[in-house]
């Protein structure tokens, strides 16, 4: 049994071989990984009641800590979410591999023929908050891309993480990759997180993927680098030309589908010409769903609305809850957005194609949608096979980080007796 009191020693020891796995995943065969990840997904449902059982005890710590419900569904593992877990393992085994992928080439007139190629990154800190699945998806991805992982999942979902990360290391096992190519910060105590932002001489990239206090520390505190998971503060607008059903389906969806995930919607901009008509429509239903509606002025006037204060916007919520404003125009949204947003997702409903190349043309975040439930911001769903999560930043990796955005790259030059003059 090793000695879980000693942090910065657990740390470092984990970290060393991380290092050394990472060297041997490094020219792992696309065959080897893809077979580990096969024989993971095998594990994890052949070990679905063990999964299962240890979520349960992370549920009856989480209804302890007095998690919210949105919080609670987030943590919550039934059969058919084990089964996702199994299939999202697949997924990622069905991708390219992109290791050794010719992103360029050229020549030169001095003999030279430079192919730039991706290649690992190498150790990979992944920290994550409540959801078990990120064990999963971050492991496989991870692995896909020739990376080692040191994964510290939140308090709440240890126990469950811990028996989908020993599904993990089945796969690793059973094609004969290093067991320590991904492994699980076996503690819950928070000095191990201090830890890993440190490890600069083990690790290369941390992924943080939580809340808003758990980015804002990394970010802080971190001298490894870091690709940022910002909060997602979702908007959608609803144009003057939106179409009323789509704008009732789409808006519904990305509000009320699952509200504690980061794609989910947290403030509705109208149109000031349509407000009386599709905004009270959609209004309206989110009502009836048992959403929580805060208005600006305009908007509070109507049945059933609160009014919104100041601190609503620019607010993740993660529930049952939406801010809502009247802007004149595409502009305004965009000018509303651009104060408040977080450079996650938005999303504009409208038939103006003029409106949308605008609202596409001079919004920075990292994915904008048309006439889409922002729902879909999901690496998964953009064939990814999986995520670790949305990087918000502008360096490297943005948007869903899946496998290829786990990679850097290098140059390999070949002649035949160049010499430069």
């Amino acid at each position: 049994m090793k000695d879980h009191t000693d942090i910065p020693a657990l740390m470092q020891d984990m970290g060393r071989r991380a290092r050394a796995a990472s060297a041997v995943l490094a020219f792992a065969t696309p065959a080897a990984k893809n077979k580990a990840l096969v024989a993971a997904a095998d594990s994890v449902w052949a070990n679905r009641a063990a999964i299962i059982s240890a979520n349960a005890d992370d549920l009856d710590f989480g209804r302890e800590k007095g998690l919210s419900p949105a919080m609670m569904d987030r943590l919550m593992l039934n059969e058919a979410r084990v089964k996702g877990i199994a299939d999202g393992l697949r997924a990622v085994a069905g991708q390219d591999d992109p290791v050794g992928t010719v992103m360029e080439e050229w020549d030169r007139p001095s003999g030279l023929h430079i192919r730039r190629v991706r290649t690992p990154i190498g150790v990979i800190g992944v920290i994550y908050e409540s959801r078990p699945n990120v064990t999963a998806d971050a492991g496989a991805l991870c692995l896909k891309a020739g990376n080692a992982v040191i994964l510290r999942g939140g308090s709440e979902s240890f126990h469950s993480s811990r028996a989908i990360h020993a599904c993990l290391v089945d796969g690793l096992r059973a094609a004969d990759l290093p067991e320590d190519a991904v492994q699980l910060v076996p503690t819950r105590d928070r000095a191990a997180v201090s830890e890993i932002l440190t490890m600069t001489d083990y690790i290369d990239v941390i992924v943080p993927r939580g809340g808003k206090g758990l980015v804002g520390l990394v970010q802080e505190q971190a001298r490894v680098p870091v690709f940022a998971h910002l909060e997602g503060i979702v908007h959608v607008y609803i144009d003057a030309a939106a179409d009323p059903e789509k704008a009732l389906k789409v808006v519904m969806n990305a509000k009320t589908r699952r509200t504690g995930i980061c794609g989910a919607a947290e403030c509705l901009l109208i149109h000031r010409d349509v407000v009386e008509t599709i905004g009270q429509g959609v209004l309206r239903a989110l009502i009836d769903a048992g959403v929580q509606v805060r208005g600006d002025a305009t908007l509070a006037g109507i049945e059933g609305v609160d009014f919104a204060d100041d601190d609503d916007w620019g607010r993740e919520y993660l529930d049952m809850i939406l801010a809502a404003r009247v802007v004149d125009d595409v502009d305004g949204a965009i000018a509303h957005i651009q104060k408040y947003g977080s450079n996650h997702t938005d999303c504009i409903i409208t038939e103006d194609a003029a409106a949308v190349q605008r609202f596409f043309e001079r919004l920075d975040t990292a994915i904008l949608m048309h006439n889409v439930s922002t729902q879909f911001a999901d690496g998964g769903e953009f064939g990814m096979g999986g995520e670790i999560g949305i990087a918000t930043g502008k360096l490297h990796a943005r948007g869903p980080v899946g496998a290829m955005q786990l990679t850097s790259f290098k140059y390999l030059v070949t002649g035949d007796g160049a010499v430069r003059s």
